[in-house]
């Protein structure tokens, strides 16, 4: 049996739904391209090192849905699926992290939905990473439809390793060895030892910098 989704008009109702987190994803991301600009104008320091967007795959919404309990719908998809849209900023500094998310909550026509601080309270698993679902509004020819974007923020050391952890849940489906589980958790710990050291690190070379100004 076909389901709802297939059921319903498919073409049209999932273009639709990607021309508009297409668009919700291209303004977000220029507005963070500009907040960097400006950073650098300012501060002669770009607090992001780059950004990654992407558009989830309906095969990998339905999948969301169904564990959720909820039919394969696009109404359903709008209304439950928080990261249709998904941009993830990568740092280079934890500091960096919570100077962004403030920028991003200060800005007049974004609003911020939803946080979850993973760096402050990581993951079992040893994750970090610090997320935000904001809805940004897409102006089209006849309406203006508010669409919600999952940001999360990241330095490059956390997002090398939830790459790793993300390979190894597909790999295994969730069902990792203990020993390789234990590892990765170790893994984690060191990663969030190194991304102390080296905020630590930075911040000790920019005041010699600037006692020597």
């Amino acid at each position: 049996m076909k389901s709802t989704l297939e059921r319903e008009n498919p073409v049209a109702s999932w273009q639709e739904v990607t021309l508009v987190y297409n668009a919700a994803l291209k303004q977000v991301n220029t507005k963070l391209e500009i907040l960097n600009d400006e950073f650098q104008h300012v501060h002669q320091y770009n607090p992001i090192e780059h950004i990654k967007s992407r558009i989830k795959t309906s095969e990998s919404i339905v999948k969301k849905l169904k564990r959720y309990g909820y039919e394969s719908t696009i109404e359903n998809m709008v209304k439950y699926v928080n990261d249709i849209a998904g941009i993830r900023v990568i740092c280079s500094f934890t500091s960096d992290i919570y100077r962004i998310a403030g920028m991003i909550r200060n800005m007049s026509d974004i609003r911020v939905v939803a946080i979850k601080d993973y760096i402050r309270n990581p993951k079992p698993s040893g994750y970090k990473s610090y997320h935000m679902i904001v809805t940004v509004p897409v102006f089209l020819s006849d309406r203006t439809v508010d669409v919600k974007v999952e940001i999360q923020i990241r330095t490059v050391a956390m997002d090398f390793w939830a790459s790793l952890e993300h390979k190894m849940n597909y790999k295994f489906e969730g069902n990792a060895p203990e020993a390789i589980r234990k590892e990765l958790i170790e893994c984690a710990r060191m990663v969030s030892e190194l991304d102390d050291r080296m905020l630590s690190l930075n911040e000790e070379i920019q005041a010699m910098g600037e006692d020597e100004d």
